[in-house]
């Protein structure tokens, strides 16, 4: 069960209320979490990363065990303590400034 984290915005879009858990099978990957929180949360779609290119937004992080995932592959793995559910997969909206 993977535990997830979402930021402001998408968690109301989506009105979902705490933290979202997730069934998938293995290899569990950004991909896999992030087509089946779109599979169930259709709202979601599009806002965390480009519909046609599948490409994260620019403005939308994701890190596990303290680590920014970002710029990672969707397709690597992602950390044991992750897909074991001991630690969660964050997904952050990034702030900017100047």
């Amino acid at each position: 069960m993977i535990h997830l984290t979402l930021p402001g915005p998408p968690h109301l879009l989506a009105k979902i209320e705490g933290e979202v858990q997730l069934d998938i099978p293995a290899p569990i990957t950004q991909r896999t979490v992030l087509d089946e929180l779109e599979k169930r949360y259709p709202p979601l779609m599009g806002t965390l990363r480009d519909q046609r290119t599948g490409k994260r937004r620019d403005f939308i992080r994701f890190f596990a065990e303290g680590q920014d995932l970002s710029h990672k592959s969707l397709d690597d793995p992602l950390p044991e303590s992750v897909a074991q559910g001991k630690e969660p997969f964050l997904v952050v909206g990034a702030i900017a400034g100047g």
